[in-house]
């Protein structure tokens, strides 16, 4: 039998070549990145392990804001008659593992889910027992016409179903609250200054207002505005800081 002729190599163009040759480069910087970052992952995760001592302090801290909030339950409550105005707005200034979870609950209700969150509210008399509660996490007070048209403009948001949804067409207001006459920013502004019949559901209709940090911050202690700290009820002097984080 003859021996079977060699058949020849096929030919590869040489870009075919260089191209494998690349991705397997790509391959192998790909690998290493993933195994860089997979080591750092484990770092950060080590680092970030609490010990005992800080779970213990976390949990005194906790009790301890639940015994001081009880206290302040105890305290004369706020009459409405000294407050100037019904409407307020309330600004989360602080909180975070070391409130209880009673305090949280509070705040959660509020719509004081974040720091730097801000909500309008009527003054009544469960409101106010609520901040009270929670004095030395919230800064409140009584918004003027400016800072609340500023607010709406600036910060506001509708929540549809939900979801965050920006103010650009009034379409989105009439939609949602043109049952009560309520068919722009415009009239939504009205309504909420003059705390108005539908002023719940234009509060409902509005997502929370995400405030920014104030230049320079806060001091971060629990100290009463009338104090000298930064907590609690600052009456009509609520529109600077709420100028200062719009």
């Amino acid at each position: 039998m003859a021996d079977e002729e060699p058949k020849p190599l096929t030919y590869i163009p040489e870009v075919i070549l260089k191209k494998r040759k690349s991705n397997e480069e790509w391959a192998i910087r790909r690998r290493q990145q993933l195994e860089e970052r997979n080591l750092l992952g484990k770092q950060n995760k080590a680092f970030n392990l609490k010990t005992a001592e800080q779970y213990i302090q976390e949990h005194r801290n906790r009790e301890l804001d639940l015994i001081q909030m009880k206290h302040r339950a105890k305290r004369r409550k706020p009459s409405l008659a000294t407050f100037d105005s019904k409407l307020l707005f309330v600004i989360r200034i602080q909180g975070k593992n070391d409130m209880h979870p009673k305090t949280r609950k509070i705040l959660h209700f509020l719509r004081l889910r974040r720091i730097f969150d801000g909500v309008l509210v009527k003054a009544n008399e469960g409101i106010l027992e609520m901040l009270q509660k929670v004095e030395p996490y919230i800064a409140y007070g009584y918004p003027n016409l400016k800072n609340v048209k500023e607010l709406i403009y600036k910060k506001g948001y509708a929540m549809i179903e939900g979801q965050k949804v920006p103010l650009t067409d009034n379409n989105i207001i009439e939609q949602a609250l043109g049952k009560h006459g309520i068919m722009c920013i415009e009239d939504l502004v009205h309504e909420i200054a003059n705390v108005g019949p539908h002023f719940k559901e234009v509060i409902s209709f509005l997502w929370p207002f995400a405030l920014s940090k104030p230049e320079g911050g806060f001091q971060g202690k629990k100290k009463l505005y009338k104090e000298g700290g930064d907590a609690g009820n600052r009456e009509d002097k609520i529109n600077e800081l709420i100028s200062k984080m719009n």
